[in-house]
């Protein structure tokens, strides 16, 4: 009897792993739900779910997993609606979600780091009070993956793997949701973080001169522009030397006369001897005389903690990847993280010119992993056994042709409601606050539309949301701008 039980279980579960894991194509699961924010209790709907992406013949050749949140009872005619993305390329559409914006945030210390049990807990800093949020996963992260037809064969990769591919298609996508959830009368807004930065600058464009689909704003999280990395070095590395400032003065690094100011009223005359003064001579390579080459070391010194002979040993052209490791080399003998210097790594040796590791990302995957895959499931009641991937394979990356910031010009300047939000965080080493000045500073070389742009810092990193008293001034400050891109019944005009 016992050995009859055991094949007649085989038998049963054996059909279950044997079937193919596939995403739904196009599927809907709403929840409800409600939170206090600003000591005003908010109900809302959750919709998450599958939407396709569909080739010149009609034939879905992708889905994308999202989640839309839409707070009930309100004018949907005048509420905000906002498109978050994040970066990569190739990262899933979880940090803003789950530590940023959205109704809940992750089970985390005030400073950011995971604390167990993993988790969400209520966000009372969301901006769901003042704008319904959809936060979008392009093909291969969260969920989202390519359809194959009835062949069995997959698209090609060039439909969504590069700068442009990545903005025709997400455009079209988003052209179709608003269709669907019927808001097109709604004021419009755009934001992405990290790689999601030059998206959404190309966004701007492809929405509005390939869908007719007009923003009242774009939002930049510590935006990567791939432009700028692009650039000639001396451009791109004297304009880290104010993030060397920053996170040695987080470390206590730099001389007692700067250490004891406070860091914004360093930071300004940094920025001035960069553009100033480092530029040029790093841009004068080995022709550089000697006395300015030892002037240069010894202020370079001073504002980035780093001796004057490392400095030299690197003909002033410092790398980031050198100041993690060195910053700290001989005092702890710690490297300190990439995207948030803030947070410190061990290394198998001190030796060496990069560290073995960034000890902010695997502290957010740490806690990030399991509290997404959680919520998603039990909060939203999403079930699949595809695996939610946090970064996925979107390689080769097609960079070619790269006009985004022209693209966000030319948007603004036909658009007299556009206006553009920069925020990042003073200790980000990846995507420096500073190298987000210089977009801002490109994006417009007239200087007609400057009053259009706003720029806010704060005391973290890449991820400035996920030191407690950054949540709360980096949504406030998004409620802001909300507010002060709205038309208020006024033409579009100049």
């Amino acid at each position: 009897m016992k050995k009859f039980l055991s094949i007649l279980l085989i038998i049963s579960v054996g059909p279950i792993f044997s079937q193919n894991i596939k995403i739904p194509v196009d599927t809907v699961v709403v929840t409800s739900h409600s939170l206090t924010i600003k000591n005003q209790l908010i109900s809302y709907q959750a919709t998450t779910g599958t939407q396709p992406v569909w080739n010149e013949k009609g034939e879905p050749i992708a889905a994308l997993f999202y989640t839309y949140y839409e707070r009930n009872k309100t004018d949907k005619k005048n509420r905000p609606l906002i498109f978050s993305f994040n970066g990569g390329p190739g990262s899933a559409s979880v940090w803003m979600h789950i530590a940023y914006t959205g109704p809940k945030v992750l089970n985390i210390d005030e400073e950011g780091y995971p604390i167990q049990p993993y988790g969400v807990k209520d966000n009372p800093n969301s901006i769901l009070d003042v704008a319904d949020i959809v936060y979008i996963n392009p093909v291969n992260t969260g969920y989202s993956r390519m359809i194959a037809d009835k062949e069995g064969k997959l698209p090609e990769r060039e439909k969504f793997f590069g700068i442009n591919a990545d903005i025709k298609y997400l455009a079209e996508w988003m052209n179709t949701f608003l269709t669907r959830i019927n808001r097109w009368e709604s004021p419009k807004y755009i934001i992405g973080e990290s790689y999601g930065g030059t998206r959404v600058m190309g966004l701007a464009n492809e929405l509005q001169n390939r869908q007719w689909m007009y923003l009242n704003g774009v939002i930049m999280v510590s935006p990567a522009d791939y432009k700028l990395y692009s650039t000639s070095q001396p451009i791109y590395s004297a304009l880290n030397l104010p993030y060397f400032t920053a996170a040695a003065w987080y470390h206590k690094m730099l001389p007692s006369d700067l250490q004891n100011k406070d860091l914004l009223d360093i930071l300004p005359e940094v920025e001035d001897y960069a553009i100033n003064k480092l530029m040029p001579a790093i841009a004068k390579g080995g022709f550089i005389s000697n006395d300015e080459k030892q002037a240069v070391a010894k202020k370079m010194s001073s504002y980035s903690g780093l001796t004057e002979t490392s400095i030299l040993r690197n003909n002033l052209d410092v790398s980031t990847s050198f100041f993690w490791k060195d910053l700290l080399r001989n005092k702890t003998g710690q490297t300190i993280g990439r995207l948030d210097s803030r947070y410190l790594g061990l290394d198998k040796t001190e030796a060496g010119d990069s560290p073995d590791f960034n000890p902010e990302l695997t502290s957010w995957l740490h806690s990030f992993t399991p509290a997404i895959n959680y919520y998603i499931r039990e909060h939203l009641n999403f079930k699949t056994d595809i695996k939610y991937n946090m970064f996925g394979d979107v390689h080769p990356w097609d960079n070619r042709n790269d006009n985004t910031r022209e693209g966000l010009r030319r948007a603004m300047a036909q658009n007299p409601y556009l206006k553009v939000l920069i925020q990042s965080g003073y200790y980000d080493g990846a995507t420096t606050y500073f190298g987000a000045k210089y977009t801002m500073f490109q994006v417009d070389p007239s200087g007609k539309m400057k009053d259009r742009f706003t720029f806010k810092g704060y005391r973290s990193g890449h991820m400035m949301y996920l030191r407690q008293d950054d949540l709360k001034k980096a949504n406030d400050d998004l409620r802001e701008f909300i507010v002060t891109s709205s038309s208020n019944g006024k033409a579009a005009k100049y």
